[in-house]
């Protein structure tokens, strides 16, 4: 969020501007002139600094009001007042707060800012809520036909042909499918393409749509390229995405195919593309979302927090209301930056204006409740999510799972298994095997993850996932080995998420090197693009140790891998020559050439290493 800064002002200045944004508050009730959810969240004494620091422009105001950051890259645009949006040089400006980025949360990881394993990302959790996440679930989902076919994965002979199918002898098959008399209509292709998503099989995903699309059999709508526009920059990136886009039909080059490729981008985090493709969208006059706006406040949460003052200022001018996933992310972010209070009142006005938090919504609640160390509040919620009779609220025990784990309540934990133990579904046996590795129940976890594979024969990587990450987490570095080979022998896939999960069991173990080691090896022979975590990992211990080769390497991988607009990697390089006790020379101009900015926490570090800055002892004070 905005206010994470703590201003100290004048009373007498305080008190003046709460009566002028008090009257704000209440000619906006009318007028609707400044944004009610930012004037909300900044109306306390401790943010009123914040609220001019944005972009209200209203008499409230009690400073000259300041040039929205995104009014300056259009100024021929006769929109650029309200749907343009571009990275500034302060844009990554930070405070103080900063210092905590790899603690704020996504949606479904707990904020665990102070925790060993902190710095989770979206990438941890199940692949449906990843893809609930960035709002691409919606993709495929939106170009599904009215009246659907309801099919099982035994009634698609398709579907089984493109699981059983090698992905380089998917064509083959396809034309095989099609030779023996099969028919396509538009449901199997969504049942069929929702399933290879599920167990991320993008590339068979995408090769199918092309060879739907191809043999024309069936007329692409809108809908349907942006699927393959999701597709595209999943398997090949960004760039071919963007190029497959200048194909599509200029009929079907609409607001869904654009605002596609904008949650690629922002899934990817990166901030310039992302920004270009929601200014190209306002240059073709397409209409701005939610969906939209959504990105850029699920982007700026995660590297530019000030930023979303703007997004919700930018959603009144263009008069979009907020959906239950906008106030997600401000409940997310409020929480993140451990103002309860300002999380509350998020809360307070969504119900005001009529939306009612769902399960996964009040579950984001719950896990700040639990991090700030608000243990009543954390345990009435989880009540009230439960509802009269657990039994028959099946939907709540794989989100009430892990949430009793983060309490300590392993007796809860026990509870709440006991009600889907018999019955359990993937996604509740993932939530269990997370749930009891956090609570020490290894040999509990590791039961239910054998008696998944006798159910369901094969599991997809995510599980392997759990597992492995619950020995890192719990230090057993042997067993841990030991797993990684039975991943291995069973074929499963190495994604980014995999390495992420087995980089932190070597760290953990202080085998550091050798975590780097297999990093690098395996995301060469898997082709793929680590994660930012992963990376802080590696930086993190190296700067501890006060080791700058490695640490400059690591940092070095990081930029080179797309990860640049976020201050936590040079934090931690700082820390290394701090710990080294060495001086880094030119360190401010290098962050300035990056045109990135150092907040308080990075500015004390620099002038800690600059051996240029004269450090004064007791007795010079004194003097």
């Amino acid at each position: 969020m905005w206010a994470l800064r703590r201003a100290g002002n004048p009373l007498r200045y305080l008190a003046n501007c709460l009566l002028l944004i008090r009257v704000c508050a209440q000619q906006a009730v009318s007028a609707r002139g400044c944004a009610s959810l930012e004037v909300l969240l900044n109306a306390d004494t401790k943010d009123v600094d914040e609220h001019h620091q944005s972009n209200c422009q209203n008499a409230c105001c009690c400073r000259n009001p300041k040039l929205p950051a995104f009014r300056l890259s259009f100024p021929s645009s006769p929109f650029t007042l309200s749907r343009s949006f571009s990275s500034q040089a302060g844009a990554n400006s930070g405070n103080k707060d900063d210092a905590l980025e790899d603690g704020f949360s996504d949606l479904e990881v707990p904020p665990e800012a102070d925790k060993k394993d902190a710095g989770l990302t979206s990438e941890d959790s199940s692949d449906e809520d990843a893809a609930d996440e960035i709002g691409l679930s919606d993709v495929d989902a939106d170009a599904k036909p009215e009246k659907e076919h309801m099919y099982k994965a035994s009634d698609s002979i398709l579907l089984k042909s493109m699981l059983e199918t090698p992905k380089h002898e998917v064509a083959k098959a396809l034309e095989k499918w099609a030779n023996d008399g099969n028919e396509l209509d538009r449901s199997e292709l969504f049942f069929v393409l929702l399933n290879l998503r599920k167990r991320r099989w993008f590339d068979k995903a995408l090769q199918l749509l092309q060879w739907v699309e191809e043999s024309k059999l069936l007329e692409f709508g809108e809908r349907d390229y942006a699927s393959r526009v999701d597709l595209t920059a999943k398997v090949h990136g960004l760039f071919q995405a963007e190029k497959y886009i200048e194909k599509i039909p200029a009929h079907h080059r609409g607001e869904i195919v654009y605002r596609t490729l904008l949650a690629n981008c922002v899934q990817e985090a990166n901030v310039n593309k992302a920004e270009r493709v929601f200014n190209r969208m306002k240059d073709l006059v397409l209409p701005i979302t939610a969906f939209s706006f959504n990105q850029l406040l699920l982007l700026y949460k995660r590297v530019d927090k000030k930023k979303i003052a703007d997004v919700l200022t930018m959603m009144e001018k263009e008069n979009v209301k907020p959906s239950l996933f906008t106030y997600k992310l401000l409940v997310d972010a409020k929480g993140s930056s451990r103002d309860i209070a300002g999380m509350e009142k998020v809360v307070e006005e969504m119900k005001k204006e009529g939306i009612e938090p769902d399960l996964m919504f009040q579950a984001t609640i719950a896990r700040h409740y639990i991090f700030d160390g608000l243990r009543e509040k954390a345990e009435a919620l989880l009540k009230l999510m439960e509802g009269d009779d657990i039994n028959t609220n099946r939907a709540a025990c794989k989100i009430l799972l892990p949430l009793y784990a983060f309490l300590g309540s392993d007796d809860d934990v026990q509870r709440i298994w006991k009600v889907c133990k018999d019955t359990a579904r993937l996604d509740e046996s993932l939530s269990a095997i997370e749930a009891f590795g956090r609570v020490g129940y290894v040999e509990e976890a590791e039961k239910i993850f054998d008696d998944m594979l006798v159910r369901w024969k094969t599991l997809s990587s995510k599980y392997y996932n759990a597992m492995l990450r619950m020995y890192a987490n719990q230090n057993l570095f042997d067993k841990g080995k030991e797993f990684v080979k039975r991943m291995d022998e069973n074929g499963v896939k190495f994604g980014n998420t995999s390495l992420d999960a087995l980089v932190k069991l070597y760290v953990d173990a202080g085998e550091v090197e050798k975590a780097e080691s297999l990093l690098h090896k395996l995301s060469l022979k898997n082709k793929i693009r680590p994660q930012y975590s992963t990376y802080i990992m590696l930086l993190d211990s190296y700067s501890k140790k006060g080791d700058i080769h490695n640490s400059e390497r690591v940092f070095n991988k990081l930029r080179k891998s797309g990860y640049t607009g976020r201050i936590r990697q040079y934090q931690l390089l700082l820390h290394a020559y701090l710990h080294a006790k060495a001086p880094a020379y030119g360190f401010k101009e290098r962050m300035k050439a990056d045109n990135i900015f150092p907040n308080n926490a990075v500015a004390t570090l620099i002038a800690s290493t600059d051996p240029f800055v004269k450090k004064k002892s007791i007795s010079d004070l004194l003097d």
